[in-house]
């Protein structure tokens, strides 16, 4: 166990800028990528990518192409998770956004289905499966060393700022598109969409800048001792299993919730209700920006009240939102979609998610916490956050009269999940 010397309130407060710093903007541009990969395969992926001349059948597979990367991030977060609690947080944190800023940018690189038939999408769901790796190791790695930085009164704050990278990011990822789409859609489906994954490589290189400078976490540098062995993941299946549980409900019930509000929305309004790229890309934006001052109150709420209570509370009120949700994009008005996108992705969604970086990792102790946030929170995200949206696309595309129902339903249930992994809950805070 490693002893470490008491800081004075100046290196403290510098280590924290350092830790914020890294943290949001590396999470930031993770999930740039990750949402652009999103509201790509919503509105361009099934144009350039497959060619079948049936509209509605080719938007579904574009969306299949964004669940695989679902499928990967179990991978990712299983992996770099227990590599987190082997070799510590900060070394995983720079590798797995790596993986991520290269395989975003060489998305934009890709030929069409015009070019290279076939080999395009296969080569685009490869590139899925790598950046899915990435997305599923951040979040837990960011989220660990987020938390175990701070002071046990601030937890909520700081392990709220994953969430308000991630939320930054997607403002960062709709304002792009939202700019190329100022005059239509033509110039993003000529290759206008190529831009901003490519430009991911400038972001990546400001990222890594950023991570070099980040200090590992204190509390894992004393309580982690280097000279012992470390929990195999089969230990932490067997020892942590109901830790493992709550963080996996809680996981499937927010995915469902979050993705439906911002990927199965865009789909909706674009395939069904015909809404432009640039209103749908402009609610997310707006929205991104809502969520920027959701998060970092919520993390106050959480230092007040306790994470669970959040979360729960996110929970219960999505519930009662699903069915207004669902009215206002039936709706078919550009106003109706900003406000409906507005309050699930830029109020509810968010508050659900700041309360997440405190609330899931003290659910375990600092030698099984990468590990087992990691491992519960992708394998729920990856059966909820990939199926919901193109789940609940289905069940319109099925309905004779493309009724939005089924989705409702979905997203009850969803927000009944969120409300009972809160119950649930034996951590403290």
């Amino acid at each position: 166990m490693s002893h470490l010397r008491a800081e004075s309130p100046s290196e403290e407060r510098r280590r924290l800028r350092r830790v914020m710093s890294a943290t949001v903007i590396g999470t930031t541009v993770e999930w740039y990528d990750f949402y652009l990969y999103a509201t790509m395969s919503s509105i361009v992926f099934a144009k350039v990518f497959f060619h079948s001349g049936n509209t509605e059948s080719d938007t579904l597979k574009a969306f299949a192409t964004f669940s695989v990367g679902f499928i990967a991030r179990p991978v990712g977060g299983i992996l770099f998770g227990h590599l987190g609690d082997l070799i510590g947080r900060k070394r995983v944190l720079v590798t797995t956004f790596i993986l991520m800023g290269i395989s975003t940018a060489a998305i934009g690189l890709l030929p069409t289905a015009d070019t290279a038939g076939m080999l395009a999408p296969v080569l685009l769901v490869l590139l899925r499966i790598l950046q899915g790796m990435g997305a599923g190791a951040e979040y837990a790695s960011a989220a660990v060393n987020a938390y175990e930085h701070a002071r046990e009164e601030r937890r909520g704050r700081q392990g709220a700022w994953p969430a308000l990278g991630l939320n930054l990011g997607l403002v960062l990822s709709s304002a792009t598109i939202f700019l190329l789409t100022l005059h239509g859609d033509d110039f993003l489906l000529n290759g206008g969409w190529r831009i901003p994954f490519i430009f991911s490589l400038v972001l990546v290189a400001i990222g890594m800048w950023v991570r070099s400078t980040l200090p590992e976490s204190p509390e894992y540098q004393q309580d982690v001792d280097v000279s012992e062995p470390k929990l195999s993941l089969l230990e932490v299946l067997r020892t942590h299993w109901s830790g493992l549980g709550v963080v996996f409900i809680v996981a499937v019930g927010y995915n469902a919730l979050s993705y439906i509000f911002k990927t199965f929305s865009v789909a909706y309004l674009t395939e069904y209700q015909h809404i432009s790229a640039n209103t749908t890309s402009g609610a997310i934006m707006v929205a991104g920006l809502i969520a920027i001052i959701t998060v970092p109150l919520c993390g106050e709420l959480c230092d007040r009240f306790g994470s669970r209570t959040v979360i729960g509370l996110g929970g219960g009120l999505s519930i009662f939102f699903s069915a207004v949700f669902l009215w206002l994009l039936g709706m078919g008005q550009p106003w109706a979609a900003y406000l409906a996108i507005g309050a699930g992705t830029g109020i509810l969604a968010p508050m659900m998610f700041a309360a997440q970086g405190s609330f899931l990792s003290h659910q375990f102790p600092t030698s099984a916490r990468s590990t087992g946030v990691g491992t519960a929170r992708e394998i729920g995200t990856a059966v909820a956050g990939g199926l919901a949206p193109l789940g609940a696309l289905s069940l319109v595309a099925k309905s004779a009269t493309h009724s939005t129902f089924g989705v409702g339903i979905v997203l009850a249930i969803s927000g009944v999940a969120v409300a009972l992994g809160a119950a649930l809950d034996r951590g403290k805070n």
